[in-house]
């Protein structure tokens, strides 16, 4: 992973956990022919969410913004999904997959701690150990400001609340790493978005992104290997020389694409 002197942390997740029933009825009302803007207005005109105070509707509004259209490709894909409609199992892990990548707290802490504690064989996970990390990062000077055990404490909360709510932890009083269901079709979209930015199948293929699913390179190559033989992409490696071939430029007709191969 690339170094970073600047604060790279926030308290984002303290105000909004995954939101995955907001998120849905969001994308299935919203409207591609409009702009983002005039969909959130619509949004807050009408209070499609049914929030009591307006306060915590915009909290929702804005994460949802950061979260799924910073990148205007990535919301559009997951709107054509939510209408297509495409089974949940294919959402969900998208809905996580980007979420983590708006918001580089709790993706960090996956990759850099829950990741190498599924390593290491262990599958507990106590605020504690979320805690140590955060203090980390408060020593380095990594967060925007500095976080007393206060803030650390509810960042932690809300951390495994969201991750709870996204399946990647299970339990009650005690939590403890879940399976992580990756669908291929999933897979191969969260494929082609990485393929966009690295310019390279064998960046894509070592991708620390994939750490978020606790897989491996072995294992993100076996998804590869399967998507292959279900023609949802074309690889080949040889070598340390690796070649993806979608067929779709962008994801939105890739989300067609995979849609029509479902039916």
């Amino acid at each position: 992973m690339e170094t970073d002197s600047r604060p790279l942390y926030t308290t984002r997740i303290i105000k909004a956990s995954a939101l995955i029933a907001d998120t849905k009825l969001l994308l299935t009302e919203w409207r591609l022919a409009d702009t983002v803007e005039a969909n959130l207005e619509r949004v807050r005109r009408e209070n499609l969410l049914g929030k009591s105070s307006r306060a915590r509707l915009t909290d929702v509004l804005t994460i949802f913004r950061q979260r799924y259209f910073d990148d205007p490709e990535v919301g559009e894909a997951l709107v054509t999904l939510a209408q297509g409609p495409a089974p949940a199992q294919w959402l969900d892990p998208l809905l996580y997959f980007f979420s983590a990548q708006n918001d580089r707290t709790l993706r960090d802490l996956v990759i850099e701690v829950l990741y190498q504690r599924s390593v290491s064989g262990y599958t507990d996970v106590s605020p504690e150990l979320i805690l140590r990390q955060l203090r980390t990062w408060v020593a380095e000077g990594k967060t925007t400001t500095t976080w007393g055990e206060t803030t650390m404490s509810r960042v932690a909360q809300g951390v495994m609340a969201t991750l709870r709510d996204f399946g990647v932890l299970e339990g009650k009083a005690h939590k403890r790493l879940a399976p992580v269901y990756l669908p291929n079709p999933a897979f191969a979209l969260i494929a082609l978005w990485l393929q966009k930015r690295e310019q390279a199948g064998n960046l894509v293929l070592h991708s620390d992104a994939w750490r978020l699913f606790f897989l491996p390179v072995e294992g993100v190559e076996h998804f590869f290997l399967e998507a292959h033989q279900e023609h949802l992409l074309a690889y080949y490696a040889a070598g340390s020389v690796v070649r993806l071939e979608f067929p779709a430029d962008t994801m939105k007709e890739y989300v067609h694409v995979l849609l029509e191969r479902a039916s």
